[in-house]
């Protein structure tokens, strides 16, 4: 796992000598280390002006066999590469058996062996694994970017007056003097709102993501080319239409867990320490059990706890920790050890991010990092099986209210969103802890806002944004919707596209984003079985019914986890990796968002409108009317302005 960088300067006023091409990518590159600590180097060619920068973090092959940027035996090739490609062994031996002779043992040279071979767009359809590649085509004078098909691995580009550059996190485009952007009002309006920026969009105008699944080709004369080698809009079409036949549950069940355990047994080969993150949760525990029953040791868990007994999930990791027989380890951590990484996340996250779990996972990280170098993750589950509580919920809502004249509802759902979310958590004052629903309040706003909805999409897309009508904060600036292109055509089942805008948007662009930067800012590589694309082809050909079935989602999931582990012991309500926001914005923190919403930091502002921002933050203090999530939005918003662009 590592961090990459470069450029291609065919500017027509700009002439770089070899050293400078090389020094400016290890420039970008040394603003990476955090990805890479163990080594930094850069590559260049001042005919073809091109430089790649790499840092590495060493995980296979440990070397300087391993070192990248790396070229080609053929030497037509040069990569610079992010990530981890697990079935490197098969294909080595396949080009061995071809001829390609190997100095080391990386899964890097085996794919330059491969893109010797089979030429680079063959090879990558080969590849099981998670990676951003850029590889310089020495013989046509190309460049191409890569990455993997559902987006665990970060690329971000940006080609402007004819200089192509390119990064693993933006931070390494500030490492260019020369490098200005401006800030795009669209994407921060779509952050306050959902609390991400969507890929192709960045918070910089002219600046992308490469999205997952594409490949990108700028060639010699400055075209560029994007290419969609994996599409997860075909796949969720072609697996609806084969979940419509007939399909046996012992045979599904039997053929998931094998390819399960496939997909965990390829994520434990390592030259370094490795681990899990355990919440005790249903997707985190069923990779820990898949690990545990693979290996010929204890595993190595990890979790933390806070002292918030609703935010607490250490004591229920420790017991699914003990039946699995793993070498667990639980640090419980303060309040004051959270807010005291408050100040650092907009340098972890150098794009405005709002997922305030990016605190707990960050904190997990840390402190898993002082013992293994690799960490299996359970991400993925909540997408691929219908986990989400807002699957359950659509289902509730619109089958109990959907059928009500929408003026009705609308009203209906006034009445709820009158009374204040924090009134809202103080109704379940009097249940036991175990029995309280987190964060009812805006629960339940946002379920007012639902049903108010005209129709289904309307529903989903309202479920998923933060408070209500964020757009008020902004200077006449209208929030782009979350892309949906291409979600499967099934009907008026509506549950299947909520999963494909999950999986298109806040898949890679929260979820996968929040788990990279939280781990890699540590230098710990986290590894996600349950999005191998086998896996995701697998679980989008199962019906409906082998996922959500009797008020629950994740039903096969949890058919082979019993073989693991007591049903009673996991049969509790689903749990967010949240923080206590509400009181934590209003108590500890309260001088640092003061600081922030301050008038003069507003009034440098021309995307923000003060007077409302100042409404909300004073809404939220005095009476708990506006919601937490949205402010912490804007606070990130802030910070990365602070810190970025002072």
């Amino acid at each position: 796992m590592c961090g990459i960088a470069g450029l291609v300067d065919r500017r027509a006023s700009v002439v770089q000598p070899a050293a400078t091409l090389a020094a400016q990518a290890g420039a970008m590159a040394a603003t990476l280390t955090h990805r890479g600590p163990d080594a930094q180097a850069s590559w260049s060619d001042e005919t073809a002006r091109v430089g790649l920068g790499h840092a590495r973090l060493s995980i296979i092959d440990l070397s300087p066999e391993g070192q990248q940027p790396m070229q080609s035996h053929s030497g037509r090739y040069v990569i610079a590469y992010n990530g981890e490609v697990y079935n490197f062994q098969e294909l080595r031996r396949e080009l061995a058996a071809a001829g390609h002779s190997f100095r080391g043992h990386s899964d890097t040279e085996v794919i330059v062996a491969g893109f010797d071979e089979w030429g680079i767009a063959a090879t990558i359809t080969r590849l099981i694994g998670m990676f951003a590649i850029a590889v310089w085509d020495r013989a046509e004078q190309s460049l191409t970017l890569i990455r993997d098909r559902v987006g665990i691995k970060p690329l971000y580009w940006s080609y402007q007056n004819g200089r192509m550059i390119f990064a693993s996190e933006l931070k390494a485009f500030h490492a260019l003097a020369d490098w200005r952007a401006d800030t795009d009002p669209q994407a921060v309006g779509q952050m306050l709102a959902y609390s991400y920026i969507a890929a192709p969009a960045t918070i910089y105008r002219d600046h992308h993501k490469l999205q997952p699944g594409h490949s990108l080709r700028l060639d010699r004369d400055g075209t560029i080319t994007q290419h969609r080698y994996w599409s997860l809009s075909d796949v969720a079409q072609q697996g609806w239409d084969k979940a419509q036949l007939p399909c046996d549950a012992v045979a599904a069940t039997e053929a998931l867990e094998a390819l399960l355990k496939d997909a965990v047994k390829r994520r434990m080969v390592a030259d370094v320490p490795l681990g899990a993150f355990l919440s005790g949760g249903i997707d985190s525990t069923l990779v820990t059990a898949l690990m545990q029953a693979q290996s010929d040791r204890p595993v190595r868990t990890f979790t933390i706890g806070f002292s918030e007994d609703r935010f607490n999930e250490a004591t229920h990791a420790e017991q699914v920790a003990r039946i699995l027989g793993t070498d667990h380890l639980s640090e419980y951590l303060s309040a004051d050890d959270a807010l005291a990484l408050v100040p650092k996340l907009p340098e972890l996250y150098d794009e405005p991010f709002g997922d305030s779990s990016q605190l707990p996972t960050h904190l997990v990280s840390l402190i898993t990092r002082r013992h293994v170098t690799v960490a299996l993750s359970g991400d993925g589950g909540d997408e691929l099986f219908a986990g989400y509580n807002r699957y359950l919920w659509f289902n509730k809502i619109w089958r109990s209210l959907g059928w009500l004249p929408l003026s009705v509802r609308r009203l209906l759902g006034g009445a709820l969103g009158a009374v204040s979310a924090s009134h809202w958590d103080l109704l379940q004052g009097p249940l036991p802890t175990n029995r309280r629903i987190p964060q009812l309040g805006d629960k339940v706003h946002k379920m007012a806002a639902a049903i108010a909805q005209p129709d289904p999409a309307a529903l989903y897309e309202r479920l998923l944004r933060q408070g209500d009508r964020p757009e008020r904060l902004l200077n006449d600036i209208a929030i782009a919707s979350l892309p949906m292109t291409g979600a499967p055509d099934t009907g008026k089942a509506f549950i299947p596209q909520m999963q494909y805008g999950d999986m298109n948007a806040y898949l890679p662009d929260d979820i996968l984003t929040k788990v990279d930067r939280a781990s890699m800012g540590v230098g710990l590589e986290a590894r996600v079985p349950l999005l191998d694309h086998r896996v995701v082809e697998f679980a989008w050909s199962l019906p409906m019914d082998y996922k959500l079935r009797d008020g629950q989602g994740k039903w096969i999931l949890r058919q082979i986890l019993y073989k693991y582990v007591p049903k009673d012991v996991m049969e509790r309500p689903k749990a967010g990796f949240g923080i206590p926001l509400q009181s934590w914005l209003s108590g500890p923190l309260r001088d640092w968002a003061e600081a922030l919403l301050a008038p003069e930091s507003l009034a440098r502002d021309a995307i923000l409108n003060p007077a409302a921002v100042r409404a909300a933050w004073d809404g939220f203090i005095n009476n708990g009317s506006e919601s937490p999530y949205l402010i912490w939005n804007l606070l990130m918003y802030q910070a990365w302005k602070a810190r970025w662009h002072p």
